[in-house]
């Protein structure tokens, strides 16, 4: 019956160790740069494609004899 004290003591440190990592965490900002890294696969590419320049007049009346 003597060990029962000891878990619960044991027990109440290891809840209470993670209420305080999460607090300190949370303070820290570390959760916000989650939000960001999940963000960056909708990011656009560094240069949008170039649009194909429309023919010139001379190659049109080539195509057409």
């Amino acid at each position: 019956m003597t060990v029962i004290p000891v878990l619960l003591l044991c027990s109440l440190l290891l809840v209470a160790g993670s209420i305080v990592l999460f607090v300190w965490s949370s303070r820290q900002g570390d959760c916000h740069q989650a939000e960001r890294m999940c963000l960056l696969p909708l990011e656009d590419d560094v240069a949008p494609p170039r649009p194909v320049p429309p023919a010139t007049e001379t190659s049109q009346k080539e195509g057409t004899q």
